[in-house]
């Protein structure tokens, strides 16, 4: 019988896979549905500071139009006044999934203000949130923005929601920074509980018939998975945060793969919208048969089995898989007598 219980955020789990921020978490049921599904923990999906202002603007605009009003248009206001909008849905939401599941809860959170990131960070966790994930999306558009700046908002921001809560505070954070590592590193002194890779950014289309910009936001496939499970090979051992992985999950050999980098939970969402909430059991189920054929009872004798050695030269280590690879693509297209060199492409 193959354990699967881990922890994640000091949070203790009956597995490794967590259902990421998605659509599936929009609402209590989904949730429920996803607990049933067997995940160990549930994100839910983002509360976006710009919507919830949006909502109250359009709020505001509702009772000034209604003031010049007859009184008799007054009994049309009470059903807006009434609705939940903003902020107070999701709140609703947070509570009342956490009642009705035995998993963890995870809020997620994706402000603009630093009072909004404190604001709401506060009240996701007083409505019941067993954690709070900082999806921290920001994609400085002014080329006159230096790297550091961007850096710090991230630090700035996760310390600003440490001093507002007492839950554990994941960081969600994407993968183009100049030094990735080193951000990991100031935003674990910073005291991010975990560190959640990657965010995947909008990367819009273009539509030549219409010409038109087309915004997406495409699921994720296998073969992205690679550059998260490099870096979580690298930052396993050197940071005290959990370690998330997210992107590219689709069956149960893409979280053991995870799990060897060295990851401390699994995250998914495009599996789960492309085959629906019983995938989940599907990707357990797979990772306890792989567990078991490798004979291995529990999750923690394989997490960070194939992560970078602790005391190794990371900068050494990527460079020699660099050569190696493409020495290899040197063989395989010319063969062992190729007379192309490693060295033409250094």
């Amino acid at each position: 019988m193959t354990d699967l219980s881990t922890r994640y955020m000091g949070l203790a789990l009956r597995n490794p896979l967590v259902a990421s921020a998605s659509p599936l978490s929009l609402t209590v049921d989904g949730v429920r549905r996803l607990a049933d599904a067997g995940v160990g923990a549930v994100v839910l999906y983002s509360l976006f500071e710009e919507q919830v202002r949006r909502e109250a603007a359009e709020d505001a605009r509702l009772v000034d139009a209604g003031t010049e009003s007859f009184a008799e248009s007054l009994s049309y206001f009470p059903a807006v006044a009434d609705e939940e909008t903003g902020p107070r849905r999701y709140l609703s939401l947070v509570e009342r999934a956490a009642g009705a599941v035995d998993i963890p809860v995870i809020g997620s959170l994706n402000g603009v203000t630093p009072g909004g990131w404190v604001d709401y960070a506060r009240a996701i966790q007083d409505a019941g949130a067993a954690a709070i994930e900082l999806n921290i999306y920001y994609l400085p558009g002014d080329s006159r923005i230096a790297g550091r700046e961007v850096e710090q908002r991230h630090v700035d921001i996760l310390a600003r929601v440490k001093e507002a809560v007492t839950v554990p505070v994941a960081v969600k954070l994407s993968p183009y920074f100049s030094s990735m590592g080193e951000v990991a590193l100031r935003l674990d002194d910073a005291g991010a509980d975990a560190l959640v890779l990657f965010n995947r950014f909008l990367q819009p289309d273009i539509d030549s018939d219409r010409l038109t910009v087309v915004p997406q936001v495409g699921l994720s496939s296998p073969a992205e998975a690679r550059l998260p499970r490099t870096w979580i090979a690298l930052l396993r051992g050197r940071v005290r945060a959990s370690l998330a992985a997210t992107t590219g999950v689709d069956t149960a050999d893409d979280v053991a793969k995870y799990l060897l980098a060295g990851a401390d939970v699994v995250m998914t969402a495009s599996a789960l919208l492309r085959h629906g909430h019983e995938h989940a059991a599907v990707l357990l189920d797979g990772l306890s048969g792989w567990l078991k054929s490798k004979g291995y009872a529990t999750v923690d004798e394989v997490r960070g089995l194939l992560a970078v050695p602790a005391g190794t030269d990371e900068e050494l280590y990527e460079r020699s898989g660099y050569v190696t690879a493409v020495r290899e693509a040197n063989t395989a297209l010319y063969g062992p007598s190729s007379p192309m060199d490693t060295a033409n492409y250094l």
